[in-house]
């Protein structure tokens, strides 16, 4: 049966979401943190399912607001420009190799050992001082640095690819993650999270994917009434979330660097240490 304080609860998290994928903060560490104080009277099983395909609605939203750029068929582009689109491609697949080996070896590993309000606080605090650190080193402006997609190499899809994989501890952060790998190797802001905004198609649905097929393997196709509108409901709102938050944070990084960010990971990281230590 449908409960409408649990309903709530979904819309609240997949608001939360829609926020925190796109922005380098860590969208599954923020939900699973905040499940810790409210949570979710649903099966282990479906919680962890949840936390995952409610992401999709995210995907959609990249896929609606950029369909023209990642289309290599729309009747718009001259020969070049669809060609461009199918190097953006495979560049986006190369750089998602990474993930998928190491996530398809670790998932199970990571869910049993590291999906902990620890771990997710230690990692929130490790990658806000990576940020400080990287914009703090930043080469000036007039330095040489890639600053469009086509500029960026297969190697360097590559090795973004290899930062993306660090996510799959949580609290880290895909999108902060990626942003990082990208800064390190020489991408202007834009580049770095426009490139991250791709590589979470196929990370993404693969993830769910994975997720999906053992969740059938252990319980079948036996969601409930309830359970399915959970989900629809969670991507619907994480969705529309998501269109207005990409655009913000594109417009943010044209005029400020990704400090905010790190100071927020870091204040959020020592509060929840401090409170576990405290109080767990």
């Amino acid at each position: 049966m449908l409960d409408i304080i649990e309903l709530l609860k979904i819309v609240f998290l997949s608001i939360v979401q829609g926020i925190t994928e796109w922005l380098p903060i860590s969208s599954t560490g923020h939900m699973r943190l905040i499940d810790e104080f409210m949570p979710l009277q649903l099966t282990a099983e479906f919680k962890d399912l949840f936390f995952i395909l409610v992401q999709l609605g995210s995907i959609f939203a990249v896929m609606l607001l950029y369909f023209n750029k990642l289309n290599p068929f729309a009747a718009n582009k001259e020969r070049k420009e669809r060609l461009d689109t199918w190097k953006l491609w495979s560049k986006v697949v190369m750089a998602s190799v990474p993930a998928m080996v190491f996530g398809f070896a670790l998932d199970d590993y990571m869910d049993a050992y590291f999906n902990t309000p620890l771990v997710i606080a230690s990692t929130l605090v490790l990658y806000g001082i990576a940020f400080i650190w990287i914009e703090s080193e930043r080469k000036p402006k007039h330095a040489r640095e890639i600053r469009t997609l086509n500029e960026l190499s297969y190697a360097d899809a590559f090795k973004i690819g290899i930062f993306q994989s660090l996510a799959l501890i949580p609290g880290t952060s895909r999108s902060g993650a990626t942003i990082i790998g990208g800064l390190l190797i020489g991408t202007s802001r834009y580049v770095a999270t426009e490139f991250s905004f791709f590589m979470s198609i196929p990370a993404m649905f693969g993830a769910s994917t994975l997720k999906l097929v053992k969740y059938v393997k252990n319980n079948g196709l036996n969601f409930s009434q309830a359970e399915l509108i959970y989900l629809l409901s969670g991507m619907f709102v994480a969705f529309i979330v998501s269109l207005i938050v990409i655009k913000f944070l594109l417009n943010y990084i044209k005029r400020n660097d990704f400090k905010g960010f790190g100071y927020y990971r870091i204040i959020l990281g020592i509060v929840i240490l401090a409170y576990f230590l405290l109080f767990g």
